[in-house]
């Protein structure tokens, strides 16, 4: 098993033609490996979501390619690209988007139905990554019975319960106070060292940031190293 869980090689993004192209990504280069947790750090415009989508398989690249697990995400089908998202990544966004009709328990479980397992399998591993994520009481009730920190618990589960090599995180923290942000870096750091997890996020919190283990900034559609 390679050490390397994502990597980008040479990506690029543009949006537009000719003269009035406006390129956001002009080469990215960057290596993330097994049980990191890297920050991805830059001002409002910069194009941080924009490659993290792009580290997902959300959105395509004008050029250069991102591997996941050693495979391109690139060079597959959409069909064959999506099956590798759920079996090797894992998203959190600032907003949890959880499903309001349905229950934690419910919207945890919905990665694994789709990938079509079995039912009785589904509700042991939902109910498994609810426990880990301090949730355990909390499996029947809706996102609107649910605080704002729980609500983003629920999120992080949904995200892990298909065992991910790599979690990506927009913002995790951009809608939470600041206790419950620090609650959110804590489950993390949690879920790092018991699974080894990598975490990427892209963040404006610097406190989350510094907690990371690698900084990178992106500034002019180039990452630069901050940290080590």
């Amino acid at each position: 098993m390679s050490d390397l869980v994502l990597q980008c090689i040479d990506l690029k993004k543009r949006y537009g033609d000719g003269d009035i192209a406006v390129e956001v990504l002009r080469g990215i280069e960057l290596q993330v490996k097994r049980g990191e947790t890297l920050a991805i750090v830059g001002s409002s415009g910069s194009g941080k979501s924009t490659l993290l989508n792009m580290l997902g398989g959300l959105d395509l690249p004008s050029s250069g390619d991102v591997r996941v697990d050693d495979q391109s995400l690139f060079e597959i089908s959409e069909q064959e690209r999506a099956q590798l998202r759920n079996r090797s990544l894992g998203f959190v966004y600032q907003f949890h988007h959880l499903l309001a009709e349905f229950s934690a328990l419910e919207n945890v479980a919905m990665p694994l139905l789709i990938r079509g397992e079995a039912i009785s399998n589904v509700r042991e591993q939902a109910t498994a990554i609810l426990h880990s994520v301090g949730l355990s009481h909390r499996l029947e009730h809706k996102p609107s019975m649910l605080s704002g920190g729980e609500r983003q618990r629920v999120a992080i589960a949904r995200a892990l319960v298909t065992n991910p090599a790599c979690v990506l995180m927009d913002e995790p923290t951009g809608n939470l106070d600041r206790h419950t942000a620090q609650e959110v870096q804590a489950l993390m750091d949690k879920l790092n060292n018991e699974f080894g997890i990598s975490f990427v996020v892209v963040t404006h919190d610097p406190q989350l940031a510094e907690k990371q283990g690698r900084v990178v900034e992106l500034k002019d559609g180039l990452l630069q190293q901050l940290n080590s």
